[in-house]
């Protein structure tokens, strides 16, 4: 693992950061909403494809988690954190790409306990 943060310090963030249920957060990705943000390598951008690892690791019961679930977890977490602080815009904030870039990452800002 090369997180310098322990599993359980990473748990506890993506615990508290990542707010959307795996069927919500997979439904999600389906929308256009969801395609149409975020920097595209391959037709399908970074944080698109983070969704889809999270769909997965969301589905994974902590003991059977990886050192490399673990890792994404990180990312996952530093990711939020970043644009949780640089804040949303100050109108449209719903249908921001801001907050779908977020969504993608698995937390929506609006959602309780969102950084809204």
């Amino acid at each position: 693992m090369s997180s310098s943060k322990s599993k359980e310090q990473i748990w506890d963030e993506w615990r508290d950061l990542v707010n959307m249920a795996p069927q919500d957060l997979e439904d999600w990705l389906e929308t256009d909403e969801s395609k149409s943000v975020g920097d595209s390598d391959s037709g399908e951008s970074t944080g698109h494809k983070s969704g889809r690892r999270i769909v997965n690791i969301k589905r994974t019961n902590k003991d059977d988690l990886t050192d490399d679930q673990y890792d994404h977890m990180a990312t996952v977490v530093g990711y939020i954190k970043r644009h949780c602080s640089q804040g949303g815009p100050k109108e449209d904030l719903e249908s921001s790409a801001w907050r779908y870039s977020l969504m993608n990452w698995g937390h929506d800002p609006l959602a309780d306990g969102g950084c809204a």
